[in-house]
């Protein structure tokens, strides 16, 4: 069984209007929440296998507040080009490259991105209709299958969805 989580990135600041979307850092509130959702994820006992996120500055601050949390190592997160605003079709196709681990049939994966692309990725995956994934928003998505390369819109299941203001 594969474990997707999806993770949209905590919430960036607005104060610089020359920063290019690209470099927008992590505002104080997005500081606040990004650890905070990574100690749920901890006390879920979630333990990644794989990491990857988006190149964006505020996507990589939020990976690494959360992979903090989790104990995951900063050197082993893949970056992905692909990922910053990502639409639903090239997240999949980054989903299905994810590296299989021999012997292990149970592996977890963390994906962060951006909107709209992983609302609508996540809807198409699991069947489900979430209006959107909110900053720092959280979604478990499990598959049955034992290969990521086999993930396709309609093959998951959404085991949960959280936010910062969900778990206040």
């Amino acid at each position: 069984m594969k474990k997707l989580i999806i993770i949209r990135h905590a919430k960036s600041s607005w104060e610089d209007p020359s920063l290019d979307d690209f470099d927008r850092q992590l505002n104080k509130r997005g500081e606040k929440d990004a650890p905070r959702m990574g100690k749920l994820l901890r006390e879920m006992k979630i333990t990644p296998d794989n990491v990857i996120s988006s190149p964006a500055v505020r996507a990589m601050e939020t990976c690494k507040h959360i992979s903090k949390k989790l104990d995951f190592s900063p050197n082993k997160v893949l970056i992905d080009q692909r990922l910053y605003h990502a639409e639903k079709e090239l997240i999949l196709q980054v989903v299905q490259e994810i590296p299989d681990r021999k012997n292990d049939h149970e592996e977890i994966a963390l994906l962060f991105g951006h909107n709209p692309g992983l609302t609508e990725f996540v809807n198409a995956i699991s069947n489900e209709a979430i209006v959107n994934i909110p900053t720092c928003g959280v979604v478990v998505i499990s598959f049955s299958h034992a290969r990521w390369c086999d993930a396709q819109f309609g093959s998951g299941k959404m085991e949960w969805f959280h936010y910062p203001k969900k778990v206040d």
